[in-house]
């Protein structure tokens, strides 16, 4: 079982980035995804949620109205689309899974790599 995120880089503050994030070795279509994300000597945070049918959704409340989640479970992906993008949210990204819809890391079952973010003011 894995889980690959891509898609980071260096945007500058007010741009837009794509996150991806595609599982293997199982079928996710029954478990809420997630997005973390971790800035250099900070603790990991919750970013964004979304359930298996997509109808519930989660934000942080620093990303809201700007990072969007959606999930194709026929691709067995879950995308992050981040628009105007601030220097505060440079971090490592994460892409997890779980059995239920939730905001606590420990939570999550399954964790992806992690695609680095930073935005340059």
């Amino acid at each position: 079982v894995q889980l690959q995120a891509s898609g980071g880089g260096l945007v500058q503050a007010g741009g837009s980035l794509r996150l991806s994030c595609a599982a293997s070795g199982r079928t996710f279509s029954r478990y809420a995804w997630g997005w973390f994300r971790q800035a250099p000597g900070k603790e990991r945070e919750f970013v964004a949620a979304i359930s298996w049918s997509g109808a519930d959704i989660d934000y942080a409340d620093s990303v809201k109205g700007r990072l969007t989640i959606s999930r194709d479970n026929a691709k067995n992906t879950m995308a992050l689309q981040m628009n105007n993008l601030r220097p505060e949210d440079t971090a490592v990204y994460y892409c997890a899974a779980a059995s239920l819809r939730a905001v606590a890391t420990k939570s999550y079952d399954y964790w992806g790599q992690g695609t680095q973010v930073t935005v340059s003011s």
